[in-house]
């Protein structure tokens, strides 16, 4: 006897198949109604808060800045305050104390020791929950692996699985793949970092670096080296940027996330000093600010000088329109520079 199901009828039939708690585990497009997901989500915990609202638990996070802006320092500080679960102001940490592996792929022993020493004694006491791993120069290559990429990830899951950790940050990411700036070196990284999250649970902070960029522009997503796929797989992402308005102060901004609104952009930036009180390195928080304040001036570009060449050619016969294209501006704009220069 032959079954006949009209389009309707197998729809209902599919639809009631793929509910079904076992039906799709073995399937790579695991399909369920959005309720069904809803379900499943409300009975998994809310991400806390590892280093206020730039980086959640649960996330691959990425932390982008010009080299000597002192990513390393900010990162070993996060670090610190996870192992202690507390964070100061608006760095908050709502994640309980708990066990973070530091890979440091840019400090020497030494230059770590003075960074958290007073002139080498005086040592900062870690929480013995902040672990620190560097590479170990004198391996070889085990057999088995294609090249030292592949195994350092191998021994980054290995690690996770000695010391339980949840909490992973890399300093930096030049050092797990030298071609991060082009595509094909960065899609397997952040694969291969999303793949060892989902599989143990983890909460990974990367450090990367920034090309040369324009000083004068605000910093966006474009600007992390190998940016688009980078930023198509971390779920968030922060940089630094320095100060043009006080060389001694750096400021923090949001540039991608997923667990919370955007707090920290443009509008809203965290301006924070480097310090080192006693013995601990460290970004301190000043206040908040708007990042165009803190960007560098083109030069030639002022109101001021705009103002003193528009009066200048004004006074050899220039027409608004022939000062606004010497100066590349509207004849507009000219026309308001002039009348600011007479009310002066």
């Amino acid at each position: 006897m032959t079954l006949n199901l009209n389009a309707a009828d197998l729809q209902t039939r599919s639809l009631n198949l793929l509910n079904q708690p076992d039906a799709v585990n073995d399937s790579v497009l695991m399909v369920r109604d959005a309720n069904y997901w809803m379900q499943e989500a409300s009975q998994t915990a809310i991400p806390l808060m590892l280093f206020g609202k730039f980086w959640h638990q649960g996330e691959v996070c990425i932390l982008f800045a010009d080299s000597n802006l002192g990513k390393s320092i900010l990162a070993v500080q996060i670090a610190d305050a996870i192992t202690k679960g507390t964070g100061i102001a608006p760095f908050e940490v709502e994640a309980p104390a708990q066990p973070v592996v530091y890979c440091d792929f840019e400090l020497t022993d030494k230059q770590f020791e003075a960074r958290y020493s007073d002139e080498y004694t005086n040592h900062y006491q870690f929480n013995q929950n902040f672990l620190r791993g560097k590479i170990n120069s004198d391996i070889e290559l085990p057999n088995g692996f294609n090249d030292f990429d592949e195994y350092l990830i191998h021994d980054l899951e290995r690690c996770v699985i000695a010391t339980n950790a949840k909490v992973l940050i890399i300093d930096n990411l030049t050092y797990l793949r030298n071609e991060t700036e082009q595509a094909a070196g960065a899609l397997p990284l952040m694969k291969q970092l999303k793949n060892l999250k989902n599989k143990y649970d983890l909460s990974i902070l990367v450090l990367a670096h920034t090309p040369k960029r324009d000083l004068t522009q605000p910093i966006t997503r474009n600007d992390l080296q190998g940016s688009k796929m980078l930023m198509n797989f971390c779920d968030s992402a922060f940089t630094i940027g320095e100060s043009n308005a006080d060389n001694s102060m750096r400021y923090l901004k949001q540039i991608k996330q997923r667990n919370t609104e955007q707090v920290y952009g443009d509008s809203n930036i965290c301006l924070c000093r480097i310090s080192k009180p006693n013995n601990f390195l460290q970004y301190e928080f000043v206040a908040f600010g708007e990042e165009w304040q803190q960007l560098m001036r083109k030069k030639g570009n002022t109101n001021e000088e705009l103002t003193a060449k528009a009066v200048e050619l004004s006074a050899q016969g220039y027409s608004l329109r022939d000062i606004g294209n010497e100066l590349n501006i509207s004849h507009q704009k000219a026309d308001r520079l002039l009348k600011a220069a007479i009310n002066c």
